[in-house]
């Protein structure tokens, strides 16, 4: 006799995938001095710690705030008047230590909003228009995975351009297994068929 198939628990779904995003994410500090966690990656400022910042905020405001759950957690990056960009790098007065503790701490009150309420359960989003403002528990969380993950993937670009350095978690890089010389041919390859492509415009 086959047995039952284990009822559907949508909780922890969503869980799952917002979790796997986020060791992904602090994962790609591991390793890396203060310089490279806060070091300007891309024209727009891109940076590993300010991407732990910015999701550490995203949690705390979306899966607390909304749901009236404030958490007291001090963010004067989002106070009305503060530097423009604030949330997306970490100040010199704003650790390592602080901003992956912070982030630790959204984990957990976050992960207590989502235990304490239905999904079906109704917030209103502060920094949303009045009358446009109104999100579901899991409109809420299905937002956040999104975000953690989005930024997660610029967090693996980033780290690949420092020191070569890829991969979803420890132990799975989810890539095809190669040295270094493979790599270079591939990445050959490549580039010689963008070139032909471009010459044929």
């Amino acid at each position: 006799m086959t047995p039952p198939k284990s009822a559907p628990d949508p909780k922890a779904d969503l869980h799952r995938y917002l979790q796997e995003a986020r060791d992904a994410l602090l994962w790609k500090l591991d390793g890396l001095s203060e310089y490279d966690v806060r070091r300007p990656m891309t024209p727009t400022g891109t940076n590993l710690l300010g991407l732990v910042k910015h999701v550490a905020s995203v949690e705390l405001g979306y899966l607390g705030d909304t749901f009236g759950r404030p958490s007291g957690e001090p963010m004067p990056w989002l106070d009305e008047g503060a530097e423009l960009n604030a949330d997306m790098w970490a100040t010199a007065d704003e650790s390592r230590e602080y901003i992956v503790e912070l982030y630790r701490r959204a984990w957990a009150h976050a992960d207590a909003t989502i235990d304490a309420l239905p999904l079906d359960t109704v917030g209103n989003v502060p920094w949303w228009p009045s009358g446009k403002d109104e999100v579901t528990l899991h409109h809420a969380v299905v937002r956040v995975i999104a975000d953690t993950h989005r930024h997660a993937g610029h967090a693996d670009i980033l780290r690949e351009l420092m020191d070569g350095a890829v991969g979803e978690k420890q132990g799975n890089n989810s890539i095809p297994s190669g040295d270094p010389a493979w790599w270079e041919s591939y990445r050959s390859r490549l580039e010689r068929v963008a070139r032909q492509s471009s010459a044929q415009e």
